[in-house]
Formats: C-alpha cells, sequence, structure tokens
C-alpha cells in the first residue's frame, strides 16, 4: 500500500533571503533569478498528482505556486506564514548577534514576535489537516516555517527544525515508512 506523500517547496529567491534577512511577514518579491527557479519547479513537480495545494500567504510563496503551474488550485493557509520575526523583522542573524550575544531562533525566539512553540502549534495545525486529509498534499512556504512543520512532522519538538535546512525553490518529501505509525522525511532539500 501506498501512503500519502507531503511535498514541501521553499518559495524562489528575494532580495532579502539572498541577503540573509529575515523574511517573516514582509511581502517582498520574487527576485528575477527567484521566478525563474519557480518556472524550473514546473518540470522537478512534474508527475505529482496533489489531492489539495497549500500556500503560505506571502507573495513569495503565492508565486512560487503559480510560477509553478499550480497557482490555480492553491488554497491560502494563514498557518503556512513563515515564522514572525517581530522586532527582527528584515535584520540579518549577524546584526542580531551584535547585540545580542549567542542568540539562537528556534531556542530564544524573537521579541515581539514569534517562539519556536507558537510556530509549532501552527505546524501541528497543518500536521493534523494533512493527516486528516490522508491524501498527497503539495505546500508552498518559507524556510523557517517548513523546518519546525518537518520537525513537528516526526514527532520532534519544534526547536528541532534547526537541525534542518532549506535552500530557495528547494523540495522535499514527508512520508510514511511501513505504516501511518512511521512518519518520516523521505527527501530533504531537494534541488
Amino acid at each position: 500500500m501506498a501512503y500519502p506523500e507531503i511535498t514541501l517547496v521553499r518559495h524562489g529567491e528575494t532580495e532579502w533571503s539572498l541577503s540573509g534577512r529575515h523574511t517573516g511577514r514582509s511581502d517582498i518579491p520574487l527576485t528575477a533569478k527567484g521566478e525563474e527557479a519557480a518556472r524550473g519547479l514546473a518540470s522537478r513537480l512534474a508527475g505529482i498528482t496533489p489531492a489539495a495545494v497549500w500556500s503560505s500567504p506571502s507573495a513569495r510563496a503565492r508565486n512560487t505556486c503559480a510560477l509553478s503551474g499550480f497557482g490555480a488550485s492553491a488554497v491560502i493557509k494563514d498557518d503556512l506564514a513563515e515564522w514572525d520575526y517581530g522586532d527582527y523583522e528584515g535584520i540579518t542573524t549577524k546584526e542580531i548577534l551584535k547585540t545580542r550575544p549567542g542568540w539562537q531562533l528556534f531556542r530564544d525566539g524573537c521579541p515581539n514576535g514569534e517562539t519556536a512553540a507558537a510556530t509549532g502549534a501552527r505546524a501541528d495545525r497543518i500536521i493534523t489537516e494533512l493527516r486528516t486529509l490522508d491524501a498527497p498534499v503539495l505546500i508552498f512556504s518559507s524556510s523557517h516555517f517548513l523546518r519546525v512543520l518537518a520537525a513537528r512532522w516526526l514527532g520532534l519538538p519544534p526547536e528541532g527544525g534547526e537541525k534542518f535546512v532549506l535552500d530557495t525553490a528547494s523540495v522535499s518529501v514527508l512520508g510514511y515508512e511501513h505504516d501511518l505509525t512511521e512518519p518520516v522525511i523521505r527527501r530533504w532539500n531537494g534541488r
């Protein structure tokens, strides 16, 4: 018996992802390279027949979805939004460390933004929907949220997302091994 696979797509490159600036709720557009990579996803996702296509509300995720050929069937899910970086929105980790030595996103969260637990709670709601649907789903979102989603899929704490890295326009697949009680990562950060 084949078990449903959940395909995760990180949005294409933006100016902020290129420069390492934390991009949570700001709507930064895809660069020309990001748009090209999003169009290139169409061939990489060929053969996937999802029962549902879900996207973060961000323009970068929605545009990646549309440029890859799945925009017409996409449903926007607010819970797929990127981590809310609060006061650290638009700032690089290097800049944050100048004023807050030792800071780590997954451990410390963001002032006036989200903690790992809050991001994990949103991931848990998505996972509940996925397991209820029990069908292949294609998801477009952002790096830190998808990393937390992967951790929670495996039953790890949200902070476990720090161990996964995602490049822009990457494709990853969550699934199961022997049965529905054994969630696994089938593929990660495919380029």
